[in-house]
């Protein structure tokens, strides 16, 4: 039977947001309750709210940006994987361990970080998983082109700069903020789509996986 996950975080005035990036900001520019012919929302967000992508130019000056992103790499094949780690950095022998099939182009990483969409009141959580730059380094040496987390940052928070650099530079496509708390590990059909936002570091997207 077929089944279709959506993997997308819902954006509102409560979605935690990385700090020092805007919050978001969702309001009614007119109502028909106030004589209006329609009701109009407007919004105001960081391109890095909720579940998003990183396009190259987030970390490397005249790199591609989200709008020239190959679709391609945006949509087919996936596999999910849940990976165990209890500290803040995944390393390389956590994906190992993690049942990574040969051949996958596709990759989204499930975490402990799943929990934390269950408690928006807490606000941002520094103490996510993420990859470690040699945890990335070996993701790029698979051949993986797309990698996936489960959090605002596939990189860890004290030290996020040289994780991103090391899969961006290598071509690969990173989205985050993903919401996997319906998902099991196992092969999917992944749908991510970008905001077609003009010389952008990065876009909200909505991000649904098909399990036939």
């Amino acid at each position: 039977m077929r089944e279709i996950f959506d993997a997308t975080l819902t954006i509102s005035p409560g979605l935690p947001t990385w700090p020092g990036d805007p919050k978001v900001v969702l309001e009614r520019f007119s109502r028909i309750e106030d004589g209006a012919d329609a009701n109009i929302s407007r919004m105001a967000i960081g391109v890095h709210t909720g579940t998003h992508v990183d396009a190259p130019y987030h970390f490397a000056h005249g790199a591609k940006t989200v709008e020239h992103l190959d679709l391609n790499l945006l949509t087919g094949h996936a596999q999910v994987v849940f990976v165990d780690v209890k500290g803040e950095n995944i390393e390389v022998s956590d994906l190992q361990q993690a049942g990574i099939s040969r051949g996958t182009d596709r990759l989204l990483l499930k975490t402990r970080n799943s929990g934390y969409w269950d408690r928006f009141e807490d606000g941002f959580q520094r103490d996510f998983a993420a990859l470690s730059p040699e945890a990335a380094q070996y993701l790029v040496d698979l051949g993986i082109q797309l990698v996936g987390i489960d959090y605002l940052s596939i990189a860890p928070f004290k030290e996020g700069k040289l994780t991103h650099q090391v899969l961006l530079s290598a071509g690969m496509v990173v989205i985050e903020g993903l919401d996997l708390r319906a998902v099991q590990p196992g092969r999917y059909e992944l749908y991510c789509l970008p905001l077609k936002l003009a010389e952008t570091d990065g876009a909200p997207a909505r991000v649904i996986l098909i399990r036939e």
